[in-house]
């Protein structure tokens, strides 16, 4: 059995993925999925269809998923969300606000003080031009594939251009 399997933020992503009525797939990668071009080189897909969670402080989290081929235009979100400016989120931050580390990230089944923490949450409308997308599922070893409709619905995301 893949050590991934078992491992407690896996098993919480797949636990809400369960609950949900979508169509997903949970695959484990002998490859580290770290980065968006890696995941998909592993996958065998476009990086466009890479869903990549983006954490920012506003002080809060708040949670960009983007396309892999694009970068966040801060200035434009920060507009479009009405908000000053977004933070940069380190890795502790990102860990105690979400429950997972770095290069794992999930965009649902974020957990903070131990309780279930949805964030204020955007999403690529560059992913809509997929069928699939792929996101992280807990670890940098695990993905999942859904599509964006059901991304966006269950990450409870606002529908954005990120930039280019």
């Amino acid at each position: 059995m893949n050590s991934t399997a078992d491992h407690p933020s896996v098993s919480r992503v797949k636990a809400f993925l369960a609950g949900h009525d979508i169509d997903v797939e949970v695959r484990h990668l002998s490859e580290t999925a770290r980065s968006a071009a890696d995941a998909a080189a592993a996958l065998g897909v476009q990086v466009g269809q890479i869903a990549s969670s983006i954490v920012f402080s506003i002080p809060e989290p708040l949670l960009i998923i983007t396309s892999g081929r694009h970068r966040v235009d801060t200035e434009l979100v920060a507009s479009t969300a009405h908000l000053p400016k977004l933070g940069r989120a380190d890795a502790d931050f990102v860990k105690t606000w979400s429950g997972f580390v770095i290069g794992g990230v999930s965009p649902v089944a974020w957990q903070h003080d131990g309780l279930e923490y949805i964030p204020q949450t955007f999403i690529d409308e560059a992913l809509n031009e997929h069928d699939e997308i792929w996101a992280a599922a807990g670890h940098s070893h695990v993905v999942f594939r859904t599509n964006f409709q059901d991304l966006a619905r269950i990450s409870n995301a606002t529908a954005i251009f990120v930039g280019p």
